[in-house]
């Protein structure tokens, strides 16, 4: 899978998700807040990693806040390569509403729930734990409460990312979007992620020391 990821994200990105074949077309949405004041915050982890992503990978980020509430970052498949076209998205409807954004790029990209990635932090998680999952409860994360209320399921595909029960400390002096800010290990562990890695249906649990 991770050799797939690499040949797939050598390709130029476009400015365009128009003509995407539904067959070959997987989304992978982070959870954030938009704004600088949320941006090195642990809560936007979801954030960070498509960011990590479209670095890693070239991906031009593409403001679609108007058609689609997100910013958008696409990696299409050559012409001649059967591989997988890959969207990136960060919606901007803020986390407690992200759900809207998710339902309105799936239904444009007329793709079904388990072709859709989301990538959120997870206060319940220790600190670095990766947990990837095709389906279950949103837990008390308000994201993915709210993408599945708006895609009114719990069948989807969700990795989650450990920011560890220390953050509930902090919270109670500070907003719930505005947890204590990145460090250089938070750093790593988001750089080194890899969201698709193993998303093919299985289920996996990996911690980062």
């Amino acid at each position: 899978m991770l050799e797939f990821l690499r040949r797939l994200f050598r390709r130029r990105s476009t400015d365009s998700l128009v003509g995407l074949d539904p067959q070959r077309t997987r989304l992978i949405v982070g959870l954030g807040n938009p704004g600088p004041e949320f941006a090195e915050t642990r809560h936007n982890l979801g954030f960070r990693c498509v960011e990590e992503l479209a670095r890693r990978y070239g991906a031009a980020w593409q403001d679609k806040t108007n058609a689609w509430n997100s910013l958008i970052a696409v990696i299409h498949p050559r012409a001649d390569d059967p591989d997988l076209a890959v969207v990136l998205a960060k919606p901007q409807t803020y986390m407690n509403r992200s759900g809207a954004a998710v339902k309105a790029l799936l239904d444009f990209l007329a793709l079904e729930r388990d072709k859709c990635l989301i990538v959120y932090d997870d206060m319940d998680l220790p600190f670095g734990a990766l947990r990837l999952r095709q389906r279950g409860s949103p837990g008390t994360h308000n994201g993915m409460r709210s993408v599945a209320a708006g895609l009114e399921s719990d069948e989807i595909p969700r990795l989650r990312i450990g920011i560890s029960q220390a953050s509930r400390v902090r919270q109670r002096t500070m907003s719930s979007a505005n947890l204590p800010p990145t460090n250089a290990r938070q750093s790593k562990i988001t750089s080194r992620a890899r969201p698709t890695q193993r998303w093919r249906g299985r289920s996996t649990e990996q911690r980062r020391q």
